[in-house]
């Protein structure tokens, strides 16, 4: 039985962050990742084997909080479901850290604010070599670094429309994106959002932190590896033990510092998996809240069409408007975020659709429309839970705010009216697409209501960490990984100092 200074499980945005936090420190460093190395091929590039055939997906199926099967596109690899996002990198607003009212209920405080991960979020937008444009969205909180690029040009489809919400006084403004424009076109003309990368443009949790990490010889990846169980002394304290298995053998291996980063749903579910005599219901769970306050998003793909005028358009994930992010005008209230979604093709269109239609129909819908991904947040609820079922997992999303999206997809509806588009379709993602999952082992000050401390330590234990998606007390309304990372840096400095400020 090998031992480690740090032993981290998951190879995604917040286990590939910490392992290049630490990496410089010369621990004896090791990542266990389920999934395999991303290689280049055809498919890499062909939406309709991506959209389609889900040539990449898992075969893993989850069952709903009735007992229904369902797939929740989850991708095993190494960088984890980084590998085929849409590299947005929003900060959280400084308001997201406090609690706040929305139209159906509150949202909770963090045990910090945001002036507490504001330079993290900078060596973060750093790693992630964001592209970004400064002063233009209202809602921006203060920062005390510039982008490390300029944004993502837009194609004149794209400006177009952004011509158009600013003549209604709306502001447009340049997403956060960790892509390589000129890398990603050279190797083929395609949209990135769900797109998988394969060293190809887009800074993905791989491509960016976890490649420098392994340049260090002190930081070592281990593939193909499914973490069963985790083991404790006597006591209940201490982790001493990682249970996995590899090519169908069952193998073990104890670190000094344990880190779980599977992801918001797998690492809950490991920690409920791990049950012991003084922690029935599962390691880091006294509070009994491993598991629980499951958190997305709740979303509504828009697509919008002019019909007077085609357009060729590569790419269109590029800006997005936060103009009813912290106050509707009508209302008073916090509604979302509304971004674009990666330029819609013929085979996404026929993916999404129940009926047969001839592809160049399809082309011709897609030549006049432009995509839209309306989001809002969704609160924290001890009754929205992730629980294992025998071998299955349980995915109980009771989602929340339903009342402040419909309001939100309302309003774009109005919106876009205005700005000259005849057609506006939508549907919503539904409660099966846990693409922004999170929330499920929380960061809090009391240990009576959080598995974990501000630092993301298990009160329970001596030697555990959960740095992912679930440390994240609230959603927000806009996409998750800047915040992973940041968190992630912050807790590297953190035990690189010896757990001292």
């Amino acid at each position: 039985m090998a031992t480690v200074d740090y032993l981290i499980i998951g190879s995604g945005i917040g286990g590939a962050t910490l392992a290049y936090a630490l990496a410089p420190t010369g621990a004896n460093i090791i990542i266990l990742e389920r999934g395999e190395h991303l290689e280049d091929s055809s498919e890499a590039r062909d939406l309709a084997a991506i959209f389609q055939k889900g040539h990449f997906r898992s075969s893993e199926m989850w069952l709903d909080g009735k007992g229904k099967p369902f797939s929740p596109g989850n991708f095993y690899n190494v960088g984890g479901n980084s590998k085929f996002y849409g590299g947005v990198m929003y900060r959280y607003r400084a308001n997201d850290f406090h609690a706040r009212k929305l139209p159906e209920g509150s949202t909770v405080d963090w045990p910090f604010d945001y002036d507490e991960l504001e330079p993290w979020y900078g060596k973060a937008e750093a790693l992630y070599k964001v592209r970004g444009g400064d002063g233009i969205d209202p809602t921006d909180p203060p920062r005390s670094t510039p982008f490390p690029h300029a944004p993502v040009p837009y194609e004149p489809q794209i400006e177009d429309v952004a011509d158009r919400l600013r003549k209604l006084g709306l502001h447009p403004s340049p997403l956060p994106l960790s892509v390589d424009l000129d890398t990603w076109l050279d190797r083929a003309a395609t949209p990135w959002d769900g797109v998988p990368d394969t060293h190809t443009g887009k800074i993905d949790a791989e491509t960016g932190p976890l490649d420098k990490a392994l340049a260090h010889p002190n930081v070592r990846l281990i593939t193909g590896c499914h973490v069963i169980r985790l083991e404790t002394d006597a006591s209940g304290r201490q982790i001493t033990a990682v249970r996995y298995t590899q090519d169908g053998n069952a193998k073990s291996i104890s670190a000094s510092k344990v880190v779980l980063a599977a992801g918001a749903v797998n690492s809950a579910i490991l920690l409920q998996r791990s049950p012991h005599p003084i922690h029935p219901g599962g390691l880091a769970n006294s509070s009994d809240a491993v598991g629980r306050y499951f958190m997305n998003h709740n979303t509504t793909a828009m697509i919008t069409y002019d019909l007077r005028k085609a357009w060729k358009t590569v790419y269109s994930k590029v800006f997005g408007l936060n103009d009813f992010y912290l106050k509707d005008a009508e209302t008073g209230m916090p509604l979302g975020n509304v971004q674009q979604l990666g330029k819609i093709s013929a085979p996404v269109l026929a993916a999404n659709i129940p009926v047969w239609a001839p592809k160049w129909l399809l082309q011709w819908f897609c030549d006049h429309a432009v995509d839209w991904y309306v989001m809002s947040e969704d609160f924290p609820s001890p009754d929205s839970r992730v629980y294992p079922d025998g071998d299955k997992i349980v995915l109980d999303w009771r989602p929340s705010n339903v009342k402040g999206h419909k309001l939100l997809v309302q309003r774009m509806r109005q919106v876009f009216r205005k700005a000259g588009y005849q057609i506006i379709l939508t549907k919503p993602f539904g409660n099966k697409s846990p693409s922004h999952q999170c929330g499920t082992v929380r960061i809090g000050h009391d240990p009576a209501k959080a598995p974990l401390d501000p630092y993301c330590k298990a009160y329970d234990h001596e030697n555990l960490w959960v740095v992912d998606a679930s440390f994240l007390p609230s959603s927000a309304a806009v996409n998750p990984s800047l915040t992973i990372a940041a968190q992630a840096l912050r807790v590297g400095h953190h035990l690189a100092s010896g757990g001292h400020e």
